[in-house]
């Protein structure tokens, strides 16, 4: 299963919120998941593509789910992408 991408950097208020948002799921709906933090305040790249969007949660599909985004959303996203089964 691949891994989605939580990008974000450091003191990131939203992100935190948006990894809180992981958690519950993980615990609640989809045991098992699995996500990376990526900083993107050290690449240029990155930083240009998502400084503005931060945080964004990126699928293996290149599917992106932009800030901000409730439990349902991410939950729906989740399912989409195969990662967790049942309703949503």
């Amino acid at each position: 299963m691949a891994q989605p991408i939580l990008y974000s950097t450091p003191a990131c208020h939203l992100c935190e919120l948006a990894e809180g948002l992981l958690l519950e799921a993980a615990r609640a709906t989809v045991p098992g998941l699995v996500w990376r933090v990526v900083d993107i305040s050290g690449d240029d790249a990155l930083f240009e593509r998502y400084g503005e969007r931060i945080p964004v949660l990126c699928f293996a599909s290149g599917a992106e789910l932009d800030w901000p985004f409730t439990g349902e959303e991410l939950h729906r996203a989740l399912r989409r992408e195969g990662l967790c089964q049942g309703p949503g």
